[in-house]
């Protein structure tokens, strides 16, 4: 999957495609960051590389946040957890086409 995920970066089309849904997501104040990340390029990627951030990301997470408050028990807790979904779906979209599931064997129990 990290080697998947990091041709998709790497790719002019994707990546830039990437850049651009990542970009999307921040402006709707989605925060979008590394599961794990690298201090410099990925072996074998210069670092220089045009979408170095991303590069040095081992995956992708979309997170946000809101203050606590009584809205928690309100309808709007459902309405804000719906729109932070429907917002992040492109990535998702994204890595799902790009990258795909898991290829390793199940784990035994």
């Amino acid at each position: 999957q990290l080697q998947r995920y990091r041709a998709g970066v790497d790719d002019a089309r994707t990546g830039a495609k990437l850049v651009a849904l990542v970009e999307e997501a921040r402006a709707d104040g989605i925060s979008v960051m590394g599961h794990g990340e690298l201090k410099t390029a990925p072996r074998g990627f210069p670092k220089d590389h045009p979408r170095i951030e991303l590069m040095r990301y081992k995956g992708l997470v979309t997170w946000r946040e809101w203050p606590a408050g009584p809205w928690l028990g309100t309808r709007r807790a459902e309405q804000r957890l719906v729109e932070f979904l429907r917002a992040s779906q492109p990535i998702v979209t994204w890595l799902s086409a790009t990258v795909g599931p898991s290829t390793l064997p199940p784990r035994r129990a």
